[in-house]
């Protein structure tokens, strides 16, 4: 890097605190700060959406895995992600919209209170938020790592400075700052991934190697198969499974950007935009990386420095830095919105049940809290960040892939399969025994058993057996042990029921307001 990509990489830095100073002056309210108080139009929420679903490690750990293994990199990620988010479309989005609009709640996990009990969404709040640090622990990293390539900073002083300018503009501003700075930098990735796909068509020319002839090219052999070494078949339908859970709420940021819109028909409009762009966008961000092979040799084991190193090879001063900076926009959109939900969660779900005091905040002093709990969250991922390479969490890839797939599920089906008619059955008992026995299910599969086989439990079933043990306990003892009881049922049918001129975007304190809502609309 040189002075010119700094200044492209400050002048970003400084337009995104910019928006958050700016948006602040939209943040009234805790319904401001966590779901725009329902104004947020389709579009910005389905760009905000897709962008809230990338982080850096897409330039690092899956640009290992396009280097190593070429297009199962699209095939094994990003097409399950569309498929599960336009499945989710209709399945999710208008049901989640109206939590908000119907129910009243701030967080996507306040609901749970009412459709299982207290204990159900305590469990649920406090692992979902510890795999969250975990999550954007490995974010950080991936950032950091990147930035140390381009000017040699520590992993340390890259993860202080991007976390410090992200806690900056997503705590001042909320879910508004969060999706403005999403749309500037969605326009910079686009910008970015068009310069390298151009750059490495043009390398390849001057190397005489076609558009299509490169994957006859022995480096790339083997590389146009879409499902190879461990992402096989049972792999790519595990996680379509977790992706539709994942990206339609599952992990609570994406879950806000439903929420964030007027209706629940413009809900489901965000996630079609959101999902073809998730189709079609991530191809041309992928074609470099499955081209690296011809142009650079990693130094890595496992590839992940490849794209870093074919960026500072092929670029010129000035887009090298604008690349460097859709790096950093990719993690901090993510970074930033899993905080903001983390926030939300934790002060309208956990704090209430913590604390007498928290029952009793008002609008000035529940906005203090959320802004306070962001800067908390992002402190506590950064520390984490700092172990990511550690031999407890091992490398950037593992965590994403094996502790967030894999623990996802668990988490997410009790909150995603409870907003639907066909499993208003299940209730706590079916809720707290599928996501206990998925979280042991995942330890022994990891861990003790991982252990006794040679070479270990493939990669497919770590990932897949969590999901498939809690799926199946949540549905069967739903099925043997109903508990639909009328205010549960009433909940759920509140949720499905399409009269959305009954929306609003108002929020009550979070002691009991969900009850208080259920309970008045169940005797109408």
């Amino acid at each position: 890097m040189n002075s010119l990509d700094w200044a492209v990489l400050i002048g970003y830095f400084g337009v995104m605190v910019a928006i958050g100073v700016w948006s602040h002056k939209r943040v009234d309210n805790v319904s401001d700060f966590f779901t725009a108080g329902g104004k947020m139009p389709w579009w910005l929420s389905g760009i905000s959406h897709h962008m809230s679903g990338y982080s850096a490690v897409m330039f690092t750990g899956y640009a290992g895995i396009a280097y190593t293994y070429g297009v199962t990199s699209f095939v094994t990620w990003s097409f399950p992600i569309a498929l599960g988010i336009a499945i989710g479309s209709k399945l999710f989005a208008p049901r989640i919209n109206r939590l908000r609009s119907r129910l009243h709640v701030a967080s996507p996990l306040e609901y749970l209170k009412n459709r299982y009990d207290l204990k159900t969404q305590q469990a649920l709040a406090w692992s979902g938020m510890l795999l969250k640090i975990v999550d954007v622990g490995a974010k950080w990293a991936a950032i950091a790592t990147l930035l140390s390539v381009f000017t040699g900073v520590s992993l340390n002083q890259g993860i202080l400075i991007t976390g410090t300018i992200t806690a900056v503009y997503c705590t001042i501003g909320g879910l508004w700052a969060d999706a403005l700075t999403e749309l500037g930098q969605f326009v910079i990735q686009l910008l970015a991934g068009v310069a390298m796909f151009i750059a490495v068509i043009m390398e390849l020319n001057d190397k005489g190697i076609g558009f299509l002839d490169a994957w006859d090219r022995p480096e790339l052999q083997g590389h146009g198969e879409p499902l190879v070494g461990p992402y096989g078949t049972v792999f790519l339908l595990a996680f379509l499974f977790i992706k539709l859970f994942e990206y339609n709420g599952g992990m609570l940021n994406q879950a806000q950007r439903y929420m964030a819109t007027a209706t629940p028909r413009e809900a489901e409009r965000s996630a079609r935009l959101s999902a073809v762009l998730w189709l079609v966008w991530p191809v041309v961000l992928f074609f470099p990386m499955w081209m690296s092979p011809l142009l650079v040799e990693s130094q890595k084991a496992d590839g992940s420095d490849s794209y870093g190193l074919m960026t500072e090879q092929l670029l010129p001063h000035g887009l090298l830095g604008l690349v460097i900076v859709g790096f950093f926009s990719h993690t901090m959109a993510m970074c930033s919105s899993d905080a903001n939900a983390i926030a939300a969660v934790f002060t309208r779900d956990v704090a209430p049940v913590l604390s007498k005091q928290a029952r009793a905040w008002g609008e000035r002093s529940g906005l203090i809290a959320a802004r306070v709990t962001t800067v908390v969250f992002l402190a506590l991922s950064m520390a984490v960040a700092t172990q990511v390479n550690s031999p407890t969490f091992k490398d950037i890839i593992t965590v994403v892939i094996k502790w967030v797939a894999g623990l996802m599920g668990p988490i997410a089906i009790p909150m995603m399969l409870g907003l639907l008619r066909p499993f208003r059955r299940s209730g706590p008992t079916a809720a707290l025994t599928s996501w206990s026995m998925g979280l042991l299910a995942f330890w022994l599969v990891n861990y003790p058993i991982s252990w006794q086989i040679e070479g270990g439990v493939p990669l497919q079933y770590q990932v897949s057996i969590p999901l498939a043990v809690s799926l199946i306990l949540y549905i069967l003892i739903g099925f043997l042990k109903p508990e639909d009881t009328p205010e549960r049922l009433a909940v759920v049918e509140r949720i499905n029921t399409d009269d959305d001129g009954a929306a609003a975007a108002a929020v009550p304190a979070p002691a009991g307001g969900v009850e208080d809502t259920v309970g008045t609309q169940a005797k109408d």
